[in-house]
This record gives C-alpha cells, sequence and structure tokens, in this order.
C-alpha cells in the first residue's frame, strides 16, 4: 500500500500531522492548501511533492484524502472548477475527514460514483493532539469494501477506525461525539466552579473523579486546566459552534430538540463576544466568571 500515491488536501490543525504521518509511514504524499506558505512549511518538515490546485494533486492520486472548514469547502475542493472531481482517475479512493454535515457527504458520494470513484465520509476525533500523536478515532459511512482498502491510510494516524453504516452515518457519529462533548463541558464546569468556591483541591478531586462514573476524557485531561484558567488547547469554541450549527440543522430535519447543547452554543456565543473565539473549548468554564 505505501507504493500508491496519496493526494492530502487540507493542511490546517489536523490535515498538517496527518498528512505527515503518511509521509513518514512511507507513502508516496502529493499536499495542497489554499495558503501555500503552509504548503512549503509542510513540506520543510516532510518528504512529499507541492501541488497548486486540488485538482493538480488528485491527478495522480490513488487514495485523495480531504481535512478542510465546512461543507461550502468541501464542495469547493471535490466539484469546483479546480476539484478533486476533475481529475480524479477511476477506482481512485475518496476520504473527507472534514467535519460537515451528512447531506454534503452524500452529495460528494453521488458525485464520486459519476466518475467511478469511491468515496467514504470519515471525521476524526482526538483534537491537535491526537493528530499530531497519531491517535485519532476516525467514523466512517461508506461500503465495507472502501472501509477496508483505506485501512492501510488510517492505521498511519488513527488507534482506530469504525465503520458506522452508509455514507453520511460517520458525520452523524460526529455530530453525537460533538454534543457529548458539549454536555460534558458543561457539567465540568459547573463541578469545578462549585469545587473551588468550596476550597477544593481540583487535582485532588480529578484523580478520585476519573476513576468513578464521572470519569471522561475531559476530566482527566482539562479539569485541572480550566480550574489554572488555561485554554489554549487547539479546538476553538469558533469550530465547535461550527459543528453544533451541523447538530442543529440535522435535530431539525429528525425532529430532535437538542436543548443541553444549545444552551452550551448560547453560553459559546457569549463568549465569543467576550474575545474567546480561539480559546479551547474548556472556556466554556468562564461563563461563571463574576
Amino acid at each position: 500500500m505505501t507504493s500508491k500515491t496519496v493526494a492530502f488536501i487540507g493542511l490546517g490543525t489536523m490535515g498538517f500531522p496527518m498528512a505527515g504521518h503518511l509521509a513518514k509511514a512511507g507513502f508516496q504524499v502529493v499536499v495542497y492548501n489554499r495558503t501555500t506558505a503552509t504548503t512549503e512549511k509542510w513540506l520543510n518538515t516532510y518528504t512529499g511533492t507541492l501541488a497548486r490546485t486540488p485538482a493538480e494533486a488528485a491527478q495522480h492520486a490513488d487514495v485523495i484524502l480531504t481535512c478542510v472548514g465546512n461543507d461550502h469547502d468541501v464542495r469547493e475542493v471535490y466539484c469546483g472548477p479546480q476539484g478533486i472531481l476533475s481529475t480524479a482517475r477511476p477506482g481512485s479512493l475518496l476520504i473527507d475527514h472534514t467535519t460537515a454535515s451528512a447531506e454534503v457527504a452524500r452529495e460528494i458520494a453521488a458525485a464520486a460514483a459519476n466518475v467511478s470513484a469511491a468515496f467514504l465520509d470519515a471525521p476524526v476525533s482526538g483534537g491537535e493532539a491526537g493528530a499530531v500523536n497519531g491517535c485519532l478515532t476516525v467514523m466512517v459511512g461508506g461500503s465495507q469494501a472502501n472501509f477496508e482498502q483505506a485501512q492501510p491510510i488510517f492505521a498511519a494516524y488513527a488507534k482506530a477506525s469504525t465503520l458506522m453504516g452508509d455514507v453520511g452515518f460517520g458525520q452523524i457519529t460526529k455530530m453525537a461525539n460533538q454534543i457529548c462533548i458539549a454536555g460534558v463541558l458543561q457539567g465540568l464546569s459547573e463541578a469545578i466552579t462549585l469545587a473551588k468556591s468550596a476550597g477544593l483541591d481540583i487535582e485532588k478531586m480529578t484523580d478520585v473523579l476519573k476513576h468513578g462514573a464521572a470519569g471522561s476524557w475531559q476530566m482527566e485531561n482539562r479539569a485541572v486546566t480550566m480550574a489554572a484558567d488555561k485554554f489554549d488547547f487547539g479546538f476553538a469554541i469558533d469550530w465547535m459552534r461550527k459543528d453544533l450549527a451541523i447538530c442543529f440543522e440535522a435535530a431539525e430535519q429528525y425532529g430532535v430538540a437538542l436543548p443541553l447543547a444549545r444552551q452550551v452554543d448560547a453560553e459559546y456565543e457569549k463568549l465569543q463576544a467576550r474575545g474567546f473565539q480561539r480559546a479551547d473549548t474548556s472556556v466554556l468554564i468562564k461563563q461563571f466568571d463574576k
């Protein structure tokens, strides 16, 4: 598999290290990013080839991966005038790691089928640290055969990958993931605020609670930093609100209420207005500032 050419489009916070892991694994990697300086920085760090457009990146690739911002960006890199689908070869495998809507995943899958290419929607969880350390979790929508074909790719930067169902189900799973994170952070914010007000040692509290029913990744990795007023850990609330907006659109489609997620989103909106747009999601605790 490593003799195959892999195109990686989108060298942001997640894509930059993910593409790097593929290069270190021995794949022939072609990279594209809208900001050429970022591409050049990647090429100064890893071995690969620069492409000037998504179409150029895709034209000789066996596997084409994307990790961009939102539905509009996904449509642009796949279906735009210089998009992937203008040059993707029949039989190539397209994998989108963007957190986007299930609708755009199905749209791109249908467009890919028209050029005899396969498609997987494969959003990831684990944040910047998971990408850098190569231990992401991948939630995948698509066929079993295409999922199996992607395994050597996922193995380069993920600790686990699971086929959730047809195209779109990867994105639905990521929506559930973000809703869970929102709820856990709200509960953790309230718990830490109460504990600090009472004079409790937060580090000692975390060491006790993380082994019980209240334990979570957020508690283990963010409780102490939240109590210390540190919020520079990668996944900004700007991006969380983008993801929650996708959740709300899906909820309306399926007739589902998401009251806690909407409450958290409203608090993030207030925090954005206070200048915390680029703070990570654990900044939610600052809703209780006096």
